[in-house]
Parts: structure tokens; C-alpha cells; sequence
């Protein structure tokens, strides 16, 4: 009888360990798993590791040093468009450049009328001022610019060297025909240049206005 009741115990000692094994394998829904984890990351770096990386095909940018004098181009100031685009120097207003533009003009004019050239050639450049100097006047007529002494000296000049363009014209048509009389004083060839001095000085004196004007 005591065999027996020894080998009882140890039957239901066995019973209840078994039972206990498992119940870790098998839970009621809800609860989870409650086993061991295997190791994931046993075989792979951290995402720590793996962005401070950088991979061997990528070159790193090298970094510029912009107090270096070999970084800091010099400015192209030799370059006319950027002196006058960049730098806008040029500050001077329109009619000081209209009035720029008379100066190269009278001076060929001036040459002509020291040098005696023809009349063709010379009534030609005349002809070509007169046009200039009439665009002129209608651009700046009834504007502030029209009550400076330039504008109006320019005017003055224009009707002068028309005056003297049409006078040499007919001196060279009408010479042949004509005596040096009362009639014909006007074509003399004394007074055609007296009549082309007048014209010179006043070429020079609105030469130097202008230029004193920018």
C-alpha cells in the first residue's frame, strides 16, 4: 500500500508540470506571446551607423573658402556692359547727350568751311544738321529744355548755316552770269568769306557752349 501511494504522488507531480509547460505555449486570444524573441539586429548596424555612412561612389562637395582671395573673381569693370549696366555710370540726361551728338557734327562743318571744300559736299553735311537740329527743336519744344541758352543757340546756328548753304549755291549758279555790282555784291567772293567767317565763330562759340553744358 505504501508503493502504491508513492507512486501516486509522483504520477500527479509529472501530471501537473506537464500542464504548466503547456500553458506558456498556449495562451487564451488576446494575451499575446510570452516566448522569447530571436535577435534581429544581431547581423545589421544600427540606422545610426548605416546614415553616417557615405557611400564610396559619392564624393563629398569640398567646401569653399570665400575669404580666399582665389574664390573672389574680380569685377569684369574693364567690360562695357557692365560699367554701364552694373554700375550704371552713366548719370547724364538725355539732352546732355542730344546736345553730345551736334559737337562731331560742327566740327566736320568748321573743316569744311576752313579747308574751301565744295559746295556740293559742304551744303550735303548742312543739309544733314538742319535735319538733325529740326528733330531736335520738335523733341524739346514746350519742355524746360527749350528756355536753355543751348537749345536756343542751336536753333540760331541752324539758320545761320542755311543761310550761308543757299548763298553759296547761288554764288556758284549765278557767278558767271553776274557783274560785282549792287546786284551781284552778295556773291562776291570777298564777301562770301567774310560771310563764311562769321559762320566758323559762330560754329566754335556753339561748339564750346555745348560742351561747357554737360
Amino acid at each position: 500500500m505504501r508503493e502504491c501511494a508513492l507512486f501516486l504522488v509522483i504520477l500527479s507531480l509529472v501530471l501537473v508540470s506537464g500542464n504548466s509547460c503547456f500553458a506558456k505555449d498556449k495562451l487564451p486570444p488576446g494575451q499575446g506571446y510570452v516566448g522569447s524573441l530571436p535577435v534581429l539586429t544581431r547581423n545589421y548596424g544600427s540606422n545610426e551607423e548605416a546614415t553616417d555612412k557615405t557611400p564610396a561612389s559619392v564624393s563629398p562637395i569640398p567646401s569653399r573658402d570665400f575669404n580666399s582671395e582665389r574664390e573672389i573673381k574680380p569685377a569684369p569693370i574693364e567690360d562695357p556692359s557692365f560699367v554701364n549696366i552694373i554700375l550704371k555710370t552713366d548719370k547724364t540726361s538725355k539732352y546732355a547727350n542730344d546736345l553730345n551728338e551736334f559737337i562731331p557734327l560742327l566740327e566736320e562743318i568748321y573743316d569744311m568751311l576752313d579747308e574751301n571744300k565744295s559746295v556740293q559736299i559742304f551744303n550735303a553735311k548742312v543739309y544733314y544738321f538742319n535735319k538733325s537740329v529740326d528733330y531736335f527743336r520738335d523733341k524739346y519744344a514746350g519742355k524746360p529744355e527749350s528756355q536753355f541758352v543751348s537749345y536756343k543757340r542751336l536753333l540760331e546756328l541752324n539758320t545761320h548755316s542755311r543761310s550761308i548753304s543757299q548763298l553759296r549755291m547761288e554764288a556758284e549758279k549765278y557767278n558767271p552770269y553776274l557783274s560785282y555790282g549792287s546786284e551781284g555784291y552778295i556773291y562776291n567772293p570777298n564777301n562770301l568769306r567774310e560771310q563764311m567767317g562769321y559762320l566758323k565763330n559762330e560754329i566754335r562759340q556753339t561748339i564750346l557752349l555745348l560742351r561747357e553744358s554737360n
